[in-house]
């Protein structure tokens, strides 16, 4: 199967009103409102796909940007395929989840977050971000540079209400997931939440809150589930 018939199953998967929800959260045309449910049936038909997965991604059409993501086989991408996937990035979805999860599940996840979270485009910075968020649900401590993660806290206190918007709500939710799936930095990551205190974001025509990171992190230590990794950053 090629991107331009993959591309047509997509496009009949489509349903006006899931695309009006997808315009609300900020997806931009084009875009055909496929359920990612949907798009998962399809994943299973592809497995993995290097090149599909960048010709789909070259479309522009979000439906086939996010299913790239589902499909890339994150092991083979290079530090250029990442670069040019996170500069074609056309919204904050695909930048802060297709592109930071494909990065993060591959080879060059620290060193591709290095380089965005140092950009002055708000898209990009926040792919970057996102992917040290990722890192951090599924890397093994021993495989984290810890110093690393634990300075990003202290950047985050320093810096995080002067960011752009985008920028706000990622290092927000970075604190939220270093606290809980890093333990050693659970107590310094509520620590950097306390003092960062609220973070105001603006969601857009939408109902989504930003959430407060200690409140995320001590419901997952209700449940004694604090340092345990997810198996895969996608969903």
């Amino acid at each position: 199967m090629n991107a331009a018939e993959l591309l047509e199953q997509i496009k009949d998967l489509g349903k006006e009103s899931y695309k009006k929800v997808l315009l609300k959260h900020g997806i931009v045309e084009p875009v055909y409102g496929a359920s990612i449910e949907d798009m998962k049936k399809l994943v299973k038909g592809i497995k993995k796909d290097y090149e599909l997965s960048k010709a789909l991604y070259a479309t522009g059409v979000y439906d086939a940007m996010y299913l790239a993501g589902l499909i890339a086989d994150d092991m083979a991408m290079t530090q250029e395929d990442l670069q040019e996937w996170v500069e074609k990035a056309n919204c904050t979805m695909i930048a802060e989840c297709t592109v930071a999860w494909v990065a993060s599940e591959g080879r060059f996840g620290e060193e591709m977050a290095a380089i965005w979270i140092e950009s002055d485009r708000e898209i990009i910075a926040t792919a970057g971000w996102s992917t040290y968020r990722s890192l951090a649900t599924i890397k093994m401590d021993s495989e984290l540079n810890m110093d690393q993660i634990s300075g990003l806290l202290d950047r985050i206190a320093k810096t995080i209400h002067s960011e752009p918007n985008r920028v706000r709500h990622v290092m927000n939710s970075y604190i939220a997931n270093v606290g809980t799936y890093i333990a050693p930095l659970t107590d310094k990551a509520i620590e950097t939440a306390k003092r960062v205190g609220p973070v105001m974001v603006n969601m857009g025509d939408t109902s989504c809150k930003v959430p407060d990171p200690i409140e995320v992190i001590e419901k997952v230590r209700l449940r004694g589930a604090i340092g345990k990794k997810r198996k895969t950053a996608k969903c």
